[in-house]
């Protein structure tokens, strides 16, 4: 089984190693907010909070060809006492790098518990 790059730095806690497959204009779609955040900086706050607020993080499952420029990593995860179950969408530019990401999370009151960590890890952070 080929393990998407990205996939391999979330499953070892390797943030750094994360934000280095982003492109500089990473455009990433989040499941609770309107207004995507744009720039890897931008996006490896998020990705530095989410570490953080997600439990017992894992994937189940990969879709996409090796050589795709597509991906879609479905993963499991507890939020404050909430379980979740989400898909990492990414797309890699003509450089390699992820240049758009969408995650997408279910069931509701789940999201609604990220959104919730995710204003407080954020909040904290500033």
């Amino acid at each position: 089984m080929i393990v998407h790059p990205f996939r391999a730095a979330v499953e070892a806690r390797d943030i750094d190693a994360a934000v280095a497959l982003l492109a500089d204009k990473v455009v990433f779609h989040s499941p609770i907010a309107f207004t995507p955040y744009e720039g890897r900086a931008a996006v490896a706050v998020v990705l530095r909070a989410v570490i953080e607020v997600f439990e017992d993080f894992t994937y189940v499952r990969e879709i996409g060809a090796p050589d795709a420029v597509d991906h879609a990593l479905v993963f499991r995860a507890n939020v404050g006492g909430r379980q979740v179950e989400g898909c990492d969408f990414l797309h890699r530019g003509d450089d390699g790098l992820i240049d758009e990401f969408t995650v997408m999370v279910r069931p509701l009151n789940g999201a609604m518990a990220l959104a919730e960590a995710m204003k407080a890890k954020l909040a904290a952070g500033r």
